[in-house]
């Protein structure tokens, strides 16, 4: 599969994941007693941001560029080169954090970080997937 088509493809799914978290009503979500909910919440977010990681990985390495050593440097090295601005990658690399913490303390996720990503970050995914589609017009 060429890899215009594999960062299409993990743009489309990634779009999904963000679709249901943006559809989750935030203000009377109850994060903290609806398991369920929380759950879905949760994993959305990190397959999100998991997309995000994996596409950013296609380019570095489509592009020659150093290779991370962390996953917060996929971004990072995404804005030293001028595939992304710098300032959003700064910002955005955040999220590879938020990846972790979901990933590795699963058990002691704090509501309110969560709660904070879903109603001040989702916007982020829709900004980062506008300069990858600008990334993928300019390469073509």
């Amino acid at each position: 599969m060429h890899d215009n088509e594999k960062i299409l493809r993990k743009l489309n799914f990634m779009q999904r994941c963000v679709s249901y978290l943006k559809s989750v009503d935030a203000s009377s979500a109850g994060l903290e007693d609806n398991y369920e909910l929380r759950s879905a919440v949760e994993r959305n977010f990190q397959l999100a941001i998991e997309s995000a990681i994996d596409i950013g990985e296609i380019i570095i390495s489509r592009e020659g560029l150093e290779r991370p050593e962390v996953y917060r440097s996929v971004f990072l090295i995404l804005g030293k080169n001028g595939i992304i601005p710098a300032n959003f990658a700064e910002d955005f690399a955040q999220a590879a954090g938020f990846r972790n913490v979901l990933v590795h303390m699963y058990e002691g996720i704090d509501v309110d970080i969560l709660h904070m990503f879903l109603t001040e970050r989702l916007e982020d995914f829709d900004e980062f997937a506008r300069y990858i589609v600008e990334y993928l017009s300019r390469a073509s």
